[in-house]
């Protein structure tokens, strides 16, 4: 039976599509025409031919099946200032060498090492923080994760150099939002945006080049991914350049620490709006740790734990959509899908679909308990995508995740500052658009107020 050449969608405007939509509505327009037009929409952005795919079977031939006939999205193609040809915007046989070599770099018996930093680096950053403040928790886990990252990757803290380095990827994030403006301004054109996007940039590259020499320097000796790589390529016989490595170590700076970071923010977040839930996995930690801190060990018994953090990255995955770029006609679902269309999937919309999760919107991390897991569709619940090209950190960043949010949650609860608006704001990540500003609360003190009673 011949394919019908275009599924259901949004008309848009004339010339502008379903941009004016977007920009209005954000991430709640695509959860809005998909659950109006079905599990697949087309849809017109400005020029650009789009198809919305929203069902797990769907997701699994782009990512799975037919994943070559797929390629990176224009946006992230066009990301070079930051990720330059790294694992994040490459393709073909230079993907497939580098995805090798990174690989190896993130086996278990490297990653598994950083487990005392990330406790260690937690645990100053709560030293700083007192019963009754209140604080912007989404700058607080920016600079934890970034701080743990430079460690994790270069073997070093930045210290002087990490402001900068703050500064250079937030203007970054800045400069990739207004690229969905409907008035681009080209990259070369010298605005005094486009300036300090570029000065940034250079500022970041300063960082970066310097620890990749300093890591050949010591040979690679040091406890480190950079150094894991360094290895790794030597394993396989292949040399990469100071323009290679600082591409890949560029890509994993800003996702070891972006992703992860936004993570633990909407977590707390969650458990600060749901007392119950924050107040069971307090609970679950004092018994299983008493009074020392978390280890790698401790994390495979923490099923609450688990729980909370499977739900908050289905609620609020930081990655929160795929897209792809069709290298040649195909056909999904009954329908054609021309080469250079692009397809979108978005986490946002299948992890808050009805059909796989009761009560969809609520934040419950209980639904996990009972082998919700195994039994969903593949790809109804990727917060770290799927197929060939997933997340090469993702083992990592859970373990990452577990342990800051273990070690936190041992000292503090967290409430919302009334009256302060949360809105997820879809850049590159899922960012909130006005921080997160949230009250400390000691459950140290509030544990020893029990015990004296």
């Amino acid at each position: 039976m011949p394919s019908i050449t275009r599924p259901p969608g949004p008309k848009g405007h004339f010339l502008l599509g379903v941009l004016p939509e977007i920009r209005e509505e954000d991430i709640k327009y695509a959860t809005r025409v998909a659950r109006e037009y079905g599990d697949i929409v087309f849809m017109r952005v400005v020029n650009i031919p789009t198809y919305l795919i929203s069902h797990p079977r769907y997701i699994e031939e782009v990512l799975v099946t037919n994943y070559r006939n797929f390629i990176k999205a224009v946006y992230l193609r066009e990301s070079r200032a930051l990720f330059g040809d790294g694992l994040l915007t490459s393709d073909g046989d230079a993907w497939v060498r580098e995805r090798r070599i990174g690989q190896r770099a993130f086996r278990h018996e490297h990653i598994d090492t950083y487990a005392d930093t990330i406790v260690r680096f937690t645990e100053r950053k709560l030293d700083q923080w007192e019963d009754g403040q209140t604080r912007d928790v989404h700058q607080e886990m920016m600079r934890l994760t970034l701080e743990i990252v430079a460690r994790v990757l270069f073997g070093r803290e930045l210290a002087d150099e990490l402001e900068s380095a703050e500064h250079a990827i937030s203007v970054y994030l800045d400069q990739f939002a207004d690229r969905f403006g409907m008035y681009v301004v080209p990259e070369w054109i010298p605005t005094p945006a486009n300036l300090r996007y570029r000065r940034a940039m250079r500022s970041l590259d300063g960082i970066i080049y310097d620890a990749i020499r300093e890591g050949r320097r010591s040979n690679g000796d040091e406890r480190s991914l950079l150094s894991a790589f360094l290895h790794a390529q030597r394993r396989y016989g292949i040399e990469m350049t100071d323009q290679q490595l600082r591409d890949e170590m560029a890509t994993l700076f800003f996702t070891g620490h972006e992703t992860t970071g936004l993570a633990l923010t909407w977590t707390l977040f969650l458990l600060g709006e749901n007392p119950a839930a924050e107040a069971r996995l307090i609970d679950e930690l004092d018994t299983a740790l008493g009074d020392r801190p978390v280890t790698m060990a401790d994390l495979r018994g923490l099923k609450y734990l688990d729980c909370v953090i499977k739900e908050s990255l289905r609620l609020y995955p930081p990655a929160y959509g795929v897209v792809r770029e069709a290298l040649s006609d195909c056909e999904i679902g009954g329908y054609t899908v021309p080469k250079g269309s692009t397809v979108a999937m978005f986490q946002w919309v299948v992890h808050r679909d009805p059909r796989f999760f009761d009560n969809p919107d609520r934040f419950r991390p209980g639904r996990w308990e009972d082998g919700l897991f195994d039994r969903l569709p593949k790809f109804a619940y990727f917060p770290f995508g799927g197929g060939p090209r997933n997340c090469i950190g993702k083992d990592f960043a859970q373990f990452e995740i577990a342990l800051v949010l273990a070690t936190i949650m041992r000292r503090f609860r967290f409430r919302t500052v009334k009256g302060h608006r949360t809105w997820p704001l879809p850049s590159l990540t899922l960012r909130p658009e006005y921080g997160m500003r949230m009250e400390l609360r000691s459950t140290v003190n509030s544990r020893q107020s029990t015990v004296n009673s």
